[in-house]
């Protein structure tokens, strides 16, 4: 019997592991620059939390990296089900991989969970602006080669999404903000290329099976070169990260104030005159 009530996967996990599996050995090569990126981003977040932390735990799909990022961490694959003990930890970091999550609430919740009262989690994973171009390249060379379009780019949530997902994970005082870089390419080729070393490589579970005809990587490649040239005879493509904080609740932590509880007007503060609405 189908379960009518559960959406449909968006990721084929094993075709997903696959693509990782192929990324491995280009590890010591350039591509895992965004994950060296993100690696960054993340230690200079944490030299700005005046705590040790003593038990942390890492959930990605590039073990060997990121344990070298976190030695001593315990790391743990991206699967739907968390390898991780409740309670056990008082730092988790979801690194790069929480934008493949069919159920990224449920991701997050099980993080949740296995922090201690007071545990920080810190995410980081690719938001909504990622790979724009090479989305918009695809989409309309299909279209003028076929007059259909397929799923070849992972839809990926926008910033002002996740918040309300890190509120509903029931995580303490949560913060989200992003970060973007342009990357030039000598071609789309070279970007789709670098695309498969990193294990990003098309995983959507409603993906054709067939291979594409490469007249359609080709089409798509000039589409690109002309609509996001970049200098040199090169093309830019954009990637855009995003950063995900919360805290396990706790009792003693700060909390924000209730509304209609501030006892000075912000007008007031400021120096500001105010002006009533028209009409009021």
């Amino acid at each position: 019997m189908t379960d009518t009530t559960r959406p449909p996967a968006m990721t084929d996990r094993t075709a997903l592991a696959r693509n990782r599996a192929r990324a491995g050995g280009a590890m010591a090569g350039g591509a895992m620059f965004l994950h060296e990126r993100a690696a960054d981003e993340i230690k200079e977040r944490l030299s700005e939390v005046n705590r040790r932390f003593t038990a942390p735990a890492v959930v990605t799909g590039f073990a060997d990296f990121w344990a070298n990022v976190l030695p001593g961490a315990v790391v743990v694959p991206d699967t739907p089900t968390l390898a991780l003990q409740p309670d056990a930890h008082d730092l988790v970091i979801h690194a790069l991989a929480l934008h493949w999550a069919d159920d990224p609430v449920g991701q997050l919740v099980q993080c949740r969970h296995a922090l201690r009262p007071d545990g920080l989690f810190l995410g980081v994973l690719f938001g909504g602006q990622t790979l724009a171009e090479l989305r918009a390249a695809l989409a309309e060379a299909e279209v003028a080669l076929t007059g259909g379009l397929s799923p070849r780019v992972l839809p990926m949530a926008e910033i002002r999404d996740l918040g309300g997902l890190m509120q509903r994970a029931g995580f303490a005082l949560p913060v989200a903000d992003g970060t973007a870089c342009a990357v030039d390419y000598a071609s789309a080729w070279h970007l789709m290329r670098d695309l498969r070393a990193m294990g990003e490589g098309n995983a959507l579970a409603a993906r054709h099976r067939r291979p594409a005809p490469r007249a359609l990587f080709a089409e798509a490649a000039r589409r690109y070169a002309g609509a996001f040239p970049a200098p040199g005879g090169r093309v830019r493509a954009g990637f855009e990260m995003i950063f995900l904080t919360g805290w396990a609740p706790a009792p003693d932590q700060p909390q924000p104030l209730r509304p209609g509880s501030a006892a000075q007007r912000l007008a007031d503060a400021l120096g500001a005159r105010e002006h009533p609405l028209a009409g009021t």
